[in-house]
C-alpha cells in the first residue's frame, strides 16, 4: 500500500509564509506527476501546482509567482513553498500522486489526508 503524508499546515498572518511537505511510502516503483490542490470551505477542490518528474510545472493562475513547487525525487517527496499567503488562499491543501508500484502496473492516482491552511490576522 502508498501512503502520502503531508505537514506543515497551520495558521498565517496575510503576507506570511508556509511551506508544505509531502512525503509517498509504501511500495512505490516510480511517479509521474505530483501535485498539490486545495479545497475551501464550500468550494470544490482546485489544482494548485503540479510537477512532472522531470521537474516541468504547472501553477494555477492565483498562486502564480507566490508559489513554488518543488520535489525530491530520490525522497519521493513534493514541497510547496508559499509566500505573500492571502485570506483567499485559506483552505485544506492535498497532495496528490501519480505513481505505481511495478513495472507491470499501471499508474494510479492516489490523495494526502489533507493539511489545514489559514490565513488571517
Amino acid at each position: 500500500q502508498v501512503q502520502l503524508v503531508e505537514s506543515g499546515g497551520g495558521l498565517v498572518q496575510p503576507g506570511g509564509s508556509l511551506r508544505l511537505s509531502c512525503a509517498a511510502s509504501g511500495s512505490i516503483f516510480s511517479i509521474n506527476v505530483m501535485g498539490w490542490y486545495r479545497q475551501a470551505p464550500g468550494k470544490r477542490r482546485e489544482l494548485v501546482a503540479a510537477i512532472t518528474a522531470g521537474g516541468s510545472t504547472n501553477y494555477a493562475d492565483d498562486v502564480a509567482g507566490r508559489f513554488t513547487i518543488s520535489r525530491d525525487n530520490a525522497k519521493n517527496t513534493v514541497f510547496l513553498h508559499m509566500n505573500s499567503l492571502k485570506p483567499e488562499d485559506t483552505a485544506v491543501y492535498y497532495c496528490n500522486a501519480d505513481l505505481r508500484s511495478s513495472p507491470s502496473r499501471r499508474y494510479v492516482e492516489v490523495w494526502g489526508q489533507g493539511t489545514l491552511v489559514t490565513v488571517s490576522s
